[in-house]
């Protein structure tokens, strides 16, 4: 009796347990399993100028802002230079200026003064010369001599000469600085702020400032150490976003689509589920890489996809291995 009651139950458990596969076994087989690694983006940064490293301000695992500034160089040597330019600058911005406004009053009345002397010097040449040469006419050449009536007459010549030259001058100081020279000095001016503008950003460029938030990954230079374009200082880690870069076969393919979402699991944080999305999903098949290879794939074609991570507590980390789970069902409801 006891073995009858006993293959009774065993089979109304095997009952049960048959039944509730068949109900569960469903959404089971729909669900795809992927495996990789957590991935995130990375700046090398490096100084813009070939100076002395004056200090670096961080250190790795440092958590930075946008704008924040990372590390600095010498500027002794630039701030000199810029003053220079700055100050060559002002100096030809006056001269500009000075060209604009044209000539002064007092300039003007100080050329009509010349003119006025440079007139009266050529009458009073023109009067003597007029005296010589009359007395040398009624003396027969007695009185004075030939020599005095030339020279006398030469004198009354380079009198009109300066009367001339002073009255182009006066004109001048009327009609003010040609258009070419003042074309000429902005030019100038312009030039000497170029040389300034360049001066003020290289002395910008001394400060390495982070260009978004992210983390100190990599601390490569030192104070003392010469700083180049080509080489990296720092190394930041973007934290945001995160994604895992898995591979799907191309039999499941056709049940993944962009935005399908997705949860993520990581051997650190075992029963701890990270919601995320397939954001990428790559146009070209490839092998498997050997990092995600099984046995079962080891020579299969697979596709690429980007699966995005919400990481708010920032404890994923690059390279670390995770599961991926898609329910292509419950992203079709």
């Amino acid at each position: 009796m006891n073995k009858r009651i006993l293959s009774i139950a065993l089979a109304v458990l095997a009952a049960v347990g048959a039944a509730w596969w068949l109900t569960h076994r469903h959404p089971q087989s729909h669900e795809i399993v992927l495996y990789g690694n957590v991935d995130l983006r990375e700046v090398d940064l490096a100084f813009n100028d070939s100076q002395r490293i004056a200090s670096v301000l961080v250190q790795e695992g440092d958590r930075v802002r946008k704008g924040e500034v990372l590390a600095r160089l010498d500027t002794s040597r630039l701030q000199p230079q810029l003053a220079q330019a700055e100050a060559r600058a002002a100096a030809q911005r006056a001269v500009v200026q000075r060209l604009h406004h044209g000539s002064r009053p007092e300039e003007i009345a100080q050329a009509r003064a010349n003119l006025v002397l440079a007139q009266a010097y050529a009458r009073q040449a023109r009067d003597n010369y007029r005296r010589v040469e009359a007395l040398y006419g009624s003396s027969s050449g007695r009185a004075v001599s030939r020599q005095s009536v030339d020279d006398a007459k030469a004198q009354t010549d380079v009198a009109d000469a300066k009367v001339v030259v002073s009255r182009k001058a006066l004109q001048l100081a009327l009609l003010g600085p040609r258009k070419e020279d003042i074309a000429q000095a902005q030019a100038m001016l312009e030039g000497d702020q170029a040389q300034a503008a360049l001066l003020q950003q290289e002395l910008a460029d001394a400060q390495l400032r982070a260009p978004l938030d992210a983390v100190v990954r990599s601390r490569i230079a030192e104070p003392g150490d010469m700083a180049s374009p080509q080489k990296t200082a720092l190394t930041l880690a973007i934290t945001n976003p995160k994604w895992v870069r898995a591979y799907v076969s191309e039999t499941d393919l056709g049940r993944v689509r962009p935005g399908m979402p997705a949860t993520v699991a990581v051997d650190s944080f075992p029963g701890k589920r990270f919601q995320g999305w397939v954001g990428f999903i790559s146009p070209v098949a490839e092998f498997t890489p050997k990092t995600v290879e099984t046995q079962e794939l080891r020579s299969s074609l697979v596709y690429e996809i980007r699966v995005f991570v919400k990481d708010p507590g920032d404890v994923l980390r690059l390279g670390m291995p995770a599961t991926v789970y898609l329910s292509p069902l419950h992203s079709q409801t």
